[in-house]
C-alpha cells in the first residue's frame, strides 16, 4: 500500500514551504501497534510550533498531525484491536508506564512520553501507525470531520476546564477563541456556566457571540464581571496577565499553551494576591479522552470545521497562523 504524506524535513531551505507532499509506502506496525488508514486529521495550534521549530525538533523528518480519525487496517503482533474499527489518535502517543508520574495516575506528566506527529509520524498522511493502547473508539454520532478536532483541541480544552477547577454555574473566561476554545464553550454551557470571551479577530468574536457567549471583547479586554475561572488559549504572556486581571479573589487561570512567548512582569499585590492561582495545562490523559468523548456525544457537540485536502497542508498551517480559521481546520486524504 502506498499513499501521500506531508513531511517536515529539518533543516529546510529558506523560503521553501515547510511540508513536502511525498508518496510513501505504508509503514509496518510494530508489536503492539496498529496500521491505520487515515480518514481525517485536524490541524492543531501545536502543529505550527513544530513546523516552525519553536518546539525543538526530535527527528530530522516527521509527519505532523495528532488529531487523527482512522480505520484499523492491519495489526502488529499482540495488538489488542479490531480490524475495521474506527478509532481516534491524539497528541499523547505513548508513555513508559513505569515512572513515578505514571504510577500515580498522571500519565500526562510521564517522564518519557511519546507524542504523535512530533516523536512519531502523525496523521498528515494516508497511512500511519499507532500504539493500539493509545487509540480510542469514537462515538458513532460524530462523522469523521467532526470527530477530528475533538481529539486534541477538544480533549485538551476539556482538561483545561478541569485544571481550572470549573464548577457548575460559575463565570468562566476564555481568552483566545480558536479551535479549542470554541469546543470548550458548549461544555461550559452544558454545565450551566456563564461564558465570557476575550479574543482578537472580528470573525472569532462573531463566532463566540453566535455560540452563546454572554459577553465578547478584545484580546486583552477585561470582562464586565469578575471571573471565577479563566483559561488562556493564546500563546501570549500578555493574555495571561489580562486573564489574571479579570479574576475574583480565589480564582484560577489555567494556561492552555504548549508554547508561550514570554511571561511579563506583573504586580503581585493587585493581580495574584488574594489566593488567585496560575496553573499550566500539560498534555492529556486517556481518561480525559474517554470522559470528553462521552460528553461530546451526550450533548451532541458539533465542531465548526473548515475542510482542506491533504495536499493543501501548508495552506492549512498558514491559515491557522494568520487566525483565518473559524473553528477548526481538518485535512482529508
Amino acid at each position: 500500500m502506498r499513499g501521500l504524506a506531508a513531511v517536515l524535513h529539518t533543516p529546510r531551505a529558506a523560503g521553501e514551504s515547510p511540508l513536502h507532499i511525498e508518496e510513501r509506502e505504508a509503514p509496518q506496525p510494530e508489536p503492539g501497534e496498529v496500521l491505520l488508514k487515515v480518514r481525517a486529521c485536524g490541524v492543531c495550534r501545536t502543529d505550527p510550533h513544530i513546523v516552525e521549530g519553536e518546539l525543538t525538533p526530535h527527528r530530522p523528518s516527521i509527519v505532523p498531525g495528532h488529531q487523527i480519525v482512522a480505520e484499523v487496517v492491519a495489526l502488529g503482533r499482540g495488538a489488542a484491536a479490531e480490524l475495521g474499527a474506527r478509532v481516534g489518535v491524539s497528541w499523547l502517543g505513548g508513555v513508559d508506564g513505569t515512572c513515578s508520574q505514571c504510577s500515580a495516575g498522571r500519565e500526562n506528566l510521564c517522564d518519557a512520553p511519546t507524542f504523535t506527529g512530533y516523536d512519531r509520524d502523525g496523521g498528515f498522511a494516508a497511512y500511519v501507525t499507532a500504539r493500539a493502547a493509545f487509540t480510542m473508539p469514537l462515538p458513532a454520532a460524530l462523522d469523521d470531520e467532526q470527530a477530528a478536532p475533538l481529539l486534541c483541541a477538544g480533549i485538551i480544552g476539556f482538561r483545561a476546564l478541569r485544571v481550572a477547577g470549573v464548577e457548575r454555574g460559575e463565570r468562566v473566561g476564555l481568552f483566545g477563541f480558536g479551535a479549542s476554545a470554541h469546543l470548550a464553550l458548549p461544555v461550559l454551557q452544558a454545565w450551566g456556566c456563564q461564558v465570557y470571551v476575550s479574543t482578537r479577530g472580528a470573525s472569532h468574536r462573531a463566532l463566540a457571540r453566535e455560540l452563546g457567549a454572554v459577553w465578547v471583547g478584545g484580546a486583552q479586554e477585561v470582562p464586565p464581571a469578575p471571573l471565577d475561572r479563566a483559561v488562556t488559549f493564546a500563546p501570549s504572556g500578555e493574555v495571561v496577565i489580562a486573564a489574571l486581571r479579570s479574576l475574583r479573589k480565589g480564582g484560577v487561570v489555567a494556561i492552555n499553551a504548549i508554547h508561550l512567548d514570554r511571561m511579563p512582569a506583573f504586580d503581585y499585590d493587585t493581580l495574584l494576591w488574594g489566593e488567585r492561582q496560575l496553573r499550566s495545562v500539560t498534555n492529556m490523559t486517556r481518561a480525559d479522552a474517554h470522559d470528553y468523548l462521552a460528553l461530546a456525544a451526550r450533548i451532541a457537540l458539533r465542531p465548526r470545521v473548515q475542510l482542506l485536502p491533504l495536499q493543501e497542508a501548508n495552506t492549512a498551517l498558514a491559515l491557522l497562523k494568520a487566525d483565518r480559521v473559524d473553528g477548526a481546520a481538518v485535512l482529508v486524504p
